[in-house]
């Protein structure tokens, strides 16, 4: 289930028309850098990995619209870190990834 979140953003993102290729790459490599941590995750806290995953993709998809809706965006992103920050200790590298690709969605222009 966590797998589908993931691979269907990186479809999503792959043929999103409206993002440039050094975008969608930056982007491609930022999912492929979460995946892992959140299966990891998902070994002892398979719920919040659910919820992390759901986030990730539901971001995401929003940010490549091409009639975007910064407010969603902006709640979507606060609820993906809200979900991490139970695991700071447990999960430090899910954190900084997901800070890190937050980040990277917000300078998408949102």
């Amino acid at each position: 289930m966590i797998d589908e979140h993931i691979d269907k953003t990186k479809s999503a993102i792959e043929s999103a028309e409206n993002i440039p290729a050094d975008r969608k790459a930056e982007l491609l490599d930022l999912l492929s850098k979460l995946k892992p941590a959140i299966a990891k995750v998902s070994e002892t806290h398979h719920d919040d990995a659910r919820s992390i995953a759901r986030l990730v993709e539901a971001s995401a998809q929003e940010t490549i619209r091409a009639q975007k809706k910064p407010e969603r965006i902006k709640r979507l992103l606060h609820e993906l870190k809200q979900s991490v920050q139970n695991l700071e200790a447990s999960h430090p590298e899910l954190v900084a990834f997901v800070t890190e690709y937050s980040a990277f969605l917000s300078a998408m222009g949102i």
